[in-house]
């Protein structure tokens, strides 16, 4: 047979294997590219944060009471929204899922989200209700006191029918506070969100951030705070949570570890310009925090969380490796410290190069 009839087929077939040649050789460079993102601590997955968001009224001077305030600054708070923006700040990956009233405050917070790189397809509107606001007493020494307006607001009317189940699906790490437990029906669609997430194999992070003035009592904030806690991975305390939590006036390892539960892989407690202790089942530990002019500690915690979740995200093995953990953890610090500087929280959240110039500065 002439070859002049082989030759189209012989070209397609060159064609076919040099089209097969590139494929794996884009497969391989991305894979290579991925390596890289995680070696430089880039976050490629998602952590979703699930709650409130609101607006924080700040005295634009501190020491005074509300009644006394000359003025306020507002600024956009809210603890799971703080994280979700935290984590982009320094580079990673996050989706917002909550409520925001269908008001010129809740589409204003949800476009501060969406410029912060926050993935919104979780966020619903409510006609009915409006955006919750907070004004914050500011202490002389920065530390703050909280008046809420929330009767109710819209994030307390989150029905699980409403949950973006999608996106909770998708998320590498589902972080939550223990707000959105106080009423119905956000109850009921906070269960369903870590059920859902924890059921995607997601990593559960829980920070109960205690408004003690939201709950009907100091009773009831304590048994719903820890209705859920034998299900979270990873666990952040304050100094004055754990004290609430325990009973106990004591901050040390034993009344920490009282709060250990058999599937908790890493438990923290912060304790502001002191630094934070950390507990997992092998190693424990302190670490020192960095020492900065304190203007404003709203969102510290929030910082200090969403650095954690940003470092361990794409690999959990730090976990379980003692000088890795204590690394991440003087980063989280550093973040921490950073936010303590500026008023309000979402305005002070750090990026990582700003986090690196404390870190490279020493203690």
């Amino acid at each position: 047979m002439p070859p002049s009839i082989f030759s189209p087929l012989l070209s397609s077939l060159s064609l076919l294997l040099y089209c097969i040649d590139i494929y794996f050789t884009y497969i391989h460079i991305f894979s290579l590219f991925i390596v890289a993102m995680a070696a430089n601590g880039v976050s490629s997955g998602l952590i979703v944060s699930f709650g409130e968001m609101l607006i924080d009224f700040v005295p634009t001077v501190s020491g005074v009471s509300l009644a006394e305030a000359p003025g306020f600054l507002k600024a956009p708070g809210g603890a799971p929204a703080n994280v979700a923006i935290a984590v982009t700040r320094l580079g990673g990956n996050s989706a917002f899922v909550g409520k925001l009233g269908d008001d010129e405050f809740g589409h204003m917070l949800a476009g501060i989200l969406k410029q912060n790189g926050v993935q919104a397809d979780g966020i619903n509107f409510d006609k009915g209700a409006r955006t919750a606001l907070a004004f914050v007493t500011l202490r002389a020494d920065g530390e703050r006191e909280f008046m809420f307006y929330r009767n109710p607001s819209a994030d307390m009317l989150l029905t699980p029918d409403e949950l973006n189940l999608d996106v909770i699906r998708s998320a590498k790490v589902f972080h939550y506070g223990s707000i959105s437990l106080i009423v119905e029906p956000c109850r009921s669609a906070h269960l369903k969100a870590m059920e859902v997430a924890k059921e995607a194999g997601a990593l559960l992070s829980y920070d109960p951030n205690l408004r003690l003035p939201l709950w009907p009592s100091a009773e009831e904030a304590r048994k719903q705070i820890k209705s859920i806690w034998d299900k979270a991975d990873v666990i952040k305390v304050s100094d004055v949570e754990l004290e609430f939590l325990t009973g106990s006036d004591k901050i040390d390892d034993e009344s920490a570890m009282s709060l250990w539960h058999p599937n908790l892989k890493l438990l923290l407690v912060t304790l502001g310009d002191k630094g934070c202790n950390y507990y997992t089942k092998n190693f424990h530990g302190g670490v020192e925090a960095f020492h900065v002019k304190t203007v404003d500690t709203t969102g510290a915690g929030d910082s200090f969380v969403g650095a954690l979740l940003t470092k361990i995200v794409d690999d959990q093995s730090i976990l379980e490796d003692e000088a890795r953990l204590k690394e991440v953890l003087r980063f989280a610090c550093a973040c921490g410290a950073i936010t303590t500087t500026k008023k309000g929280a979402i305005p002070a959240l750090p990026t990582e190069s700003e986090a690196l110039t404390l870190l490279k500065g020493g203690a």
